[in-house]
């Protein structure tokens, strides 16, 4: 087995390593200090934010079970990629992020990983890429160190965590193009729907989740135009829903309509918005792009959309958004 590794940044190392440990690929993590100016730091002396040092986690993995171009794409997951020296509550150049490489021949897709995100962000993150010039591993004590004290601090919430372990099942028991273990891709679509909705339902304990497909109105041609089409229930867990939605309607039609994720805090000071059930208080959509779209959402076509919702207000957030649009992107 070919063994890779790459070095992660991301503010204070307990939190990174632990999320990356949770990655299916990931065969070791270390916690220690990179790129620093000089030999075998202590955290005593990194701590005083003189050093040159970064927090860093060596990440080694196996690729033929995770690809570098996804453990990049989690990275950004779990970073604040426009703040500079300061993730959360961690502030310092020691907490600075960045991505440093031990191989030239990686240089390539961390380059394409970067430039997937400035173009997500609308600007260019402030976080480092660099060749690794030092790394020296942390103290015993800091390694695995929230699975030694698990109500210890940690940067990253509760849950990102809980979405890891969701979005890891789906890769794993559906696949993609990303290489996934033992389970072989499942190439209909209806039953990844049913699969999705299920690992996410159990994984985050939400009221309602579920798909609507984009289906003709009525016996038609294959292709036809948004208006002509309708949002019919598909797979879900919870409870009963409306069967059908129209273009532009709803929180689910809108967001079919605008080929965008919508979140929304309160239902009820949404326009439009369509009572499938009186429990629900709030919401969010997340289309799901036909695989043969382009990369510009204005040319990319909506084949169904993912639909949450939970009986309490303002439950979803940006960090909902972007985790669930990765999982839809399996």
């Amino acid at each position: 087995m070919d063994i890779k590794e790459i070095y992660f940044a991301g503010g204070c190392f307990w939190g990174v390593e632990h999320f990356f440990k949770g990655v299916t690929g990931v065969v070791s993590t270390l916690p220690g200090y990179a790129n620093g100016r000089f030999a075998d730091p202590t955290y005593e002396q990194v701590y005083k934010d003189d050093t040159g040092f970064a927090e860093t986690v060596k990440v080694c993995y196996n690729p033929e079970a995770v690809s570098l171009e996804l453990l990049c794409r989690l990275y950004f997951m779990i970073i604040d990629p426009l703040s500079l020296n300061r993730q959360g509550e961690d502030v310092g150049t020691r907490y600075r992020t960045g991505v440093y490489y031990s191989s030239e021949a990686d240089l390539p897709v961390l380059e394409a990983a970067f430039a997937a995100e400035s173009e997500r962000l609308g600007a260019d993150p402030v976080t480092e890429l660099l060749p690794l010039q030092c790394f020296y591993g942390a103290e015993e004590y800091h390694q695995n160190y929230l699975d030694k004290n698990p109500e210890g601090y940690c940067h990253l919430s509760l849950k990102t965590f809980a979405y890891l372990k969701v979005f890891e099942k789906v890769r794993m028991y559906l696949g993609s193009g990303e290489p996934h273990g033992a389970f072989p891709g499942e190439p209909d679509a209806i039953a990844r729907m049913a699969e999705i909705a299920a690992i996410i339902h159990e994984g985050m304990r939400f009221f309602w989740t579920g798909f609507y497909r984009v289906v003709p109105k009525a016996s038609s041609p294959s292709t036809v135009a948004p208006e002509d089409c309708q949002l019919a229930l598909g797979p879900f867990q919870g409870p009963p829903a409306c069967l059908r939605i129209s273009y532009g309607r709803g929180v689910c039609g809108t967001a079919w309509k605008e080929k965008r994720t919508i979140v929304v805090p309160d239902v009820e000071q949404f326009p439009s918005h369509i009572a499938c059930s009186s429990a629900s208080r709030s919401e969010i959509v997340v289309p799901v792009f036909a695989a043969e779209s382009g990369s510009d959402s204005a040319d990319r076509t909506v084949t169904a959309v993912l639909d949450i919702d939970s009986d309490r207000i303002a439950t979803f957030d940006s960090e909902d958004a972007k985790w669930l649009e990765l999982i839809v992107n399996l």
